[in-house]
């Protein structure tokens, strides 16, 4: 892979820069991934994972429901591609979600600190992209 010289530092060595790459990718491909299986349930079932008081409360079912936050999670991935600037934060804030959703659920924990890991990358990747060198 060829790379250019930018003060003395070729763009394709900087970590910042790889770093940047990685997450893009990763925040862009996931929330796509995620958002079209709500529509097959090939990784697993989605509706397990809303938790009894949000599904009470709404004025649909919970199929219906995920169905919907697929089209977010689609929307938001192609955001990130598009914008990261702004979708890795919109990102960041649907996962502070999800979280919030499992913890008054009581269940999957494990699942809701893996998504603060998930949540704390998408803030990165909200940081690395306001600075012009690390898109490079």
């Amino acid at each position: 892979m060829a790379t250019v010289a930018v003060n003395g530092s070729a763009l394709g060595q900087r970590p910042a820069a790889q770093a940047y790459r990685i997450l893009h990718l990763g925040f862009t491909v996931a929330p796509i991934l995620a958002g079209l299986d709500k529509f097959t349930n090939l990784l697993t079932n989605w509706e397990q994972y809303v938790a009894p008081v949000v599904a009470n409360a709404l004025p649909f079912s919970p199929h219906t429901f995920m169905l919907a936050v697929g089209v977010v999670e689609v929307v938001a991935g192609i955001g990130v591609f598009l914008k990261p600037r702004l979708f890795a934060y919109v990102v960041a804030a649907w996962l502070v979600g999800i979280i919030l959703n499992l913890l008054l659920g009581g269940q999957y924990l494990d699942v809701a600190l893996r998504d603060l890991g998930l949540a704390l990358g998408a803030l990165a990747l909200g940081r690395l992209s306001q600075d012009p060198a690390s898109e490079s």
